[in-house]
């Protein structure tokens, strides 16, 4: 029996491997799925799918800036051993080369297409031949890919050997040495104070409204404000807000090497000492295994239960 669509799709399902590796497990065992199944996992390559509900919380950040685009992709894997490990770095290149020359918007449309360091296998296929080749469950977790389309540079950082990776998109002139500088020291900034917007009109209002609500409540709570009229706790709580909006937006931060400054001033600072206007179009920052849970070994029970076992 042929190694058809169908066998091929049924395989996979079974055991998470690569279509070119199911095609040939079929191939050799005359379209038999046991023996298919058999066949890889003798050679290891049906391992993947086991592998797939373990938590991979490490990894690494890779980025690559070319001159009119860049890209950042996190990729994680359960131990920090493997995330140093020379293959897994390897891949995470290749991981960032086809995000920078891919059209896709969202991971799942990423993971179909055609993996370019393959003969036809699609990425998601390459990352489940990569699992089974590591021995560890791994993820394509998030990228995010910048086109120039004005004059200026993209800057980047990459911290910690991957822990975190910065993009910056700057408008200005190209060969502005003073620029570049300038583009990499907010990189810097991004990476140690994680802002989460640009600008304070780029906030979303529900989330505002929903911080203000809090603060709020706080200060309603708290017995040292019983006595204080309304409105004198009304301006406590738009100056915790504002404060907060200057903490979570890039241009509002005190600017990190100079503190009695902010990155606006520093930004103006700039521009005025290369005659030409700045301005800072959109940025993006990864850290490591953000958000992710992590599962808390107790090797002490895990012991225990053994033992009763």
């Amino acid at each position: 029996m042929a190694a058809t669509p169908a066998l091929i799709k049924e395989l996979r399902e079974l055991t998470g491997s690569g279509m070119s590796d199911c095609k040939k497990a079929l191939e050799e065992t005359g379209g038999d799925i046991k023996k298919a199944v058999e066949f890889l996992r003798e050679k290891g390559l049906a391992a993947a799918e086991k592998k797939s509900g373990r938590i991979a919380a490490e990894g690494v950040v890779g980025l690559r800036v070319l001159a009119d685009r860049a890209a950042m992709v996190e990729v994680n894997s359960e131990t920090d051993f493997v995330a140093k490990n020379a293959d897994f770095m390897a891949y995470v290149a290749d991981v960032v080369n086809q995000v920078l020359e891919s059209k896709s918007n969202d991971i799942e449309a990423l993971l179909q297409e055609k993996w370019a360091k393959g003969s036809g296998e699609t990425v998601q296929d390459a990352l489940k031949g990569k699992i089974a080749t590591i021995g560890e469950n791994l993820n394509i977790r998030r990228f995010v890919r910048f086109e120039k389309t004005t004059p200026g540079v993209i800057s980047s950082y990459v911290h910690g050997g991957g822990k975190i990776g910065v993009l910056l998109d700057v408008e200005g002139p190209s060969d502005s040495a003073p620029l570049k500088e300038m583009a990499y020291n907010l990189c810097m900034q991004i990476a140690a104070l994680f802002p989460k917007y640009l600008n304070v009109s780029d906030v979303d209002q529900d989330f505002i409204e929903s911080e203000r609500k809090i603060l709020e409540a706080v200060a309603k709570n708290d017995p040292a404000n019983e006595k204080k009229p309304p409105q004198v706790i009304e301006k406590m709580v738009e100056g915790r807000l504002n404060k907060l909006l200057k903490e979570i937006c890039l241009m509002e931060q005190a600017y990190v090497k100079d503190p009695q400054i902010t990155v606006k001033a520093y930004i103006a600072n700039t521009a005025k000492e290369i005659g030409a206007d700045i301005k800072l179009l959109r940025f993006a920052c990864f850290e490591k295994g953000e958000g992710i849970e992590k599962k808390q070994e107790d090797f002490a029970e895990e012991v225990a239960k053994a033992m009763q076992g």
